[in-house]
C-alpha cells in the first residue's frame, strides 16, 4: 500500500512534537495535526506558565528577607494585567518557536482537529482525509470537575492564567500537586486563600513526612487548609460563590478552582472505530513501546495515563521512533523518575517513599529536618527536609526525598546518582559542599528508623 505519510500524529504538545521532529529528521514524511495550540499543558497552560507564577508569588518573601538583611526597600503591590501581559507574550514566543521546529524538520502542520477513520486514516475537522503508514496518538489529557451542582461556575488550571484580575479570595479544591502549587502561588499574589482536600494529607502517593511537612509550611504562610473537607455544592451569589462543604459550613468566595483530577482526551478521536482499547479512564491502552492493540496505531504522554510528566512524554515519543522508524526496539524506562512539586517550599523526589519502601524490603531511613541558614538569619520559622531511602540488603538509595526552596534543582542532581544504582556508602564518600542546604544528604550518618 502507499500512505500519504509515513507517520502522522494527532497532537502538537512536547511528546507529539519532539516524535514528529525526529522522525522527519530520519527522512520519515511525517504531519502533525493540532486542534488548539503548539505546545500543548506544559508550555501553554502548565508547567511554564505555572512555573512563571511561582517565580512573580516568591518576590513577596525575598522582599521582606532582604529588610532583614539590611537592604532599604520600597516595595509596591503586584500587578496582575503587567505580570499576564509578559506572561501571554512568553507563551506566544515558545509556541512560534513548536511551530518553527516542525516547519524547519520538513514537518507539514494542520491547524484542525484530527480523527482516525480507520488503522491507517485520519480525518480533519475540514473534512479531508489522510493516510499514513503509521499513527501516533499524543493528544495529552485536560483538567477533569466533579459532577455537582454549580461546579459549572468553577474555574480550573487552564483557565486560570486568563483571569482578568486576581480575585480577593479563592477556594481550591483538591489536595494532589496541582492544587497544593496554586494555593502556595495565589497566596504569594497576595489572594486569601482556602483549600478543600478529602483526604486527611495533601499530595497523596508521596512520602508522608516530606508531604506533611509541606502541609505544615503551607498553613504556616496563611493558606487556610482543610483537610477531611469536600464540597456539596455551590451557588452563585453576589460577591462571589456560596459554597456548602461536607462539614456543614457556608462560605462565599470570590473564584472556585477545581484541582480534582485530569482525564485523557480521547473524547471523539474514532478509537473504537479504529479498534483502539481503552481503559477506565478513558486513557489509550498501550504497551512497553507505547503500542496499542492496532499495530499501526501507537500512543504517548498523558492519553496513556500512565506518568503524567512532559519529560516523560517526550522520552516515550524518543523511544516510539527508535522503535519505529530506527529498528531499533525501545521499551520506556518509567523506573526512578525525578520530579519536583512546586510547592512553597518545593519538593523534590526520586525513587520509592518510606512507606512504599517498607512493604517491599527491610529498610533504613536517614532524614533530617533544620532551619536553613538564609531563612533563619531573616527569623523566618520555615523548616527544610533531607532524607534517604536505603535497602538493608544492597545498600543502594531507593529513594531520595528533599523538600527545600529550590529542590527540583537538586533533585535533578540527586537523580542521576539513584539511576545509577548508588549506595549509601557512595553518598558517604562523597565530600560535602558547604555551606550549603544539600550537604545534608551526604553527612547523615546514622539512620533515625530502620524496619
Amino acid at each position: 500500500m502507499t500512505f500519504d505519510y509515513d507517520l502522522f500524529v494527532i497532537g502538537g504538545g512536547s511528546g507529539g512534537v519532539r516524535a514528529a521532529r525526529v522522525a522527519a529528521q530520519g527522512g520519515a514524511k511525517v504531519a502533525l495535526a493540532e486542534e488548539d495550540r503548539y505546545g500543548g499543558t506544559c508550555v501553554i497552560r502548565g508547567c511554564v506558565p505555572k512555573k512563571l507564577m511561582v517565580f512573580a508569588s516568591e518576590y513577596p518573601a525575598a522582599v521582606a528577607d532582604a529588610q532583614s538583611y539590611g537592604w532599604t526597600v520600597h516595595a509596591g503591590g503586584f500587578d496582575w494585567p503587567v505580570f499576564r501581559g509578559k506572561l501571554h507574550a512568553e507563551l506566544d514566543r515558545l509556541e512560534n518557536v513548536y511551530r518553527g521546529i516542525l516547519k524547519n524538520n520538513g514537518v507539514e502542520s494542520f491547524d484542525a482537529r484530527a480523527r482516525l477513520v480507520d488503522p491507517h486514516t485520519v480525518e480533519l475537522s475540514d473534512g479531508s482525509r489522510k493516510s499514513a503508514r503509521h499513527i501516533l496518538i499524543a493528544t495529552g489529557g485536560r483538567p477533569a470537575k466533579p459532577d455537582l451542582p454549580g461546579a459549572d461556575h468553577a474555574i480550573t488550571s487552564n483557565e486560570i492564567f486568563h483571569l482578568k484580575s486576581l480575585p480577593k479570595s479563592i477556594l481550591i479544591i483538591g489536595g494532589g500537586y496541582i492544587a497544593c502549587e496554586f494555593a502556595c502561588i495565589l497566596n504569594g499574589l497576595g489572594v486569601k486563600v482556602t483549600q478543600y482536600y478529602r483526604g486527611a494529607q495533601i499530595l497523596r502517593g508521596f512520602d508522608e513526612e516530606a508531604r506533611g511537612l509541606i502541609s505544615d509550611e503551607m498553613i504556616q504562610s496563611g493558606v487556610n487548609l482543610h483537610l477531611g473537607t469536600n464540597i456539596f455544592d455551590m451557588a452563585e451569589v453576589t460577591g462571589g460563590y456560596r459554597v456548602t462543604s461536607t462539614n456543614g459550613s457556608e462560605e462565599v468566595f470570590e473564584q472556585v478552582m477545581f484541582a480534582t483530577g485530569r482525564a485523557p482526551n480521547t473524547d471523539d478521536l474514532g478509537l473504537e472505530a479504529a479498534g483502539v482499547k481503552t481503559g477506565r479512564k478513558g486513557e489509550i491502552q498501550v504497551d512497553e513501546y507505547s503500542q496499542t492493540g492496532v499495530p499501526s496505531i501507537y500512543a504517548i504522554g498523558d492519553v496513556t495515563d500512565r506518568v503524567n510528566l512532559t519529560p516523560v512524554a517526550i522520552r516515550e515519543g524518543m523511544a516510539f521512533v527508535e522503535t519505529v522508524f530506527n529498528g531499533n526496539p525501545t521499551p520506556v524506562d518509567h523506573d526512578l523518575i525525578p520530579t519536583a512539586i512546586f510547592t512553597q517550599p518545593e519538593m523534590g523526589t526520586v525513587g520509592l517513599s518510606e512507606e512504599d519502601a517498607r512493604e517491599q524490603e527491610p529498610i533504613e531511613v536517614y532524614s533530617t529536618s533544620f532551619r536553613p541558614m538564609q531563612t533563619a538569619f531573616a527569623d523566618r520559622p520555615d523548616r527544610v527536609l533531607m532524607k534517604l531511602i536505603v535497602s538493608q540488603e544492597t545498600r543502594k538509595v531507593l529513594g531520595c526525598h528533599i523538600v527545600a526552596p529550590g529542590a527540583g534543582e537538586m533533585i535533578q542532581l540527586a537523580g542521576i546518582a539513584i539511576k545509577m544504582g548508588a549506595t549509601k556508602e557512595d553518598f558517604d564518600r562523597t565530600v560535602a559542599v558547604h555551606p550549603t542546604m544539600s550537604e545534608e544528604l551526604v553527612t547523615m550518618k546514622t539512620p533515625v528508623r530502620t524496619g
